[in-house]
C-alpha cells in the first residue's frame, strides 16, 4: 500500500499524512496523550528499523493527523505490517492504543490510519514578485 503524499525536502524521504479519530472521551484522550510523550523504546525502535525517520501526531478535537517522514529506499508500509504482525511487543502496544482509537468515516475495514490526499502544495506554485518588486 502506498500512502506518500509526497516527496520531503531531503533526498530519498517521502512525507506521508495520515488520519485516525480518537473515540470521544476526554479521559481516555488525556490518557492517549500521556502515553504518546513517552512511547514504548521496542515501539519507536520498530519505525526507525523500517525506515521511518521522523513522525508527529497533531489532534484537533477527536481527529488525529500523523505526519511521518519515511527513508524512500527503505521504507515499505507492508513490510513494516509484517514485521509488527511478528512482533508481540508492538502488536501489545497497538491493541492498547485500539481501546482509544476510531476509525474515520472513510477508513476501509481492518484499517487504522487512513492516508489524506494532498489537494495543495505551494512549492508547486509559481512564483510572482510582490507588487514593487522583480523576481530574481
Amino acid at each position: 500500500m502506498s500512502i506518500s503524499t509526497g516527496l520531503c525536502p531531503e533526498e530519498r524521504a517521502l512525507r506521508h499524512c495520515l488520519l485516525l479519530d480518537l473515540k470521544d472521551d476526554p479521559a481516555a484522550i488525556e490518557e492517549y496523550e500521556a502515553k504518546h510523550r513517552a512511547i514504548w523504546p521496542e515501539v519507536a525502535q520498530h519505525l526507525r528499523r523500517n525506515g521511518v525517520l521522523s513522525m508527529e501526531i497533531y489532534r484537533l478535537g477527536t481527529r488525529l493527523c500523523m505526519v511521518m517522514e519515511t527513508d524512500d529506499e527503505r521504507f515499505d508500509a507492508e513490510r513494516m505490517a509484517q514485521a509488527e504482525a511478528q512482533d508481540p511487543r508492538v502488536q501489545a502496544w497497538e491493541a492498547l492504543m485500539w481501546r482509544f482509537q476510531a476509525p474515520t468515516p472513510w477508513t476501509q475495514p481492518g484499517r487504522k490510519w487512513t492516508p489524506a490526499t494532498r489537494i495543495f502544495d505551494l512549492a508547486a506554485q509559481p512564483s510572482t514578485p510582490e507588487p514593487g518588486e522583480t523576481l530574481a
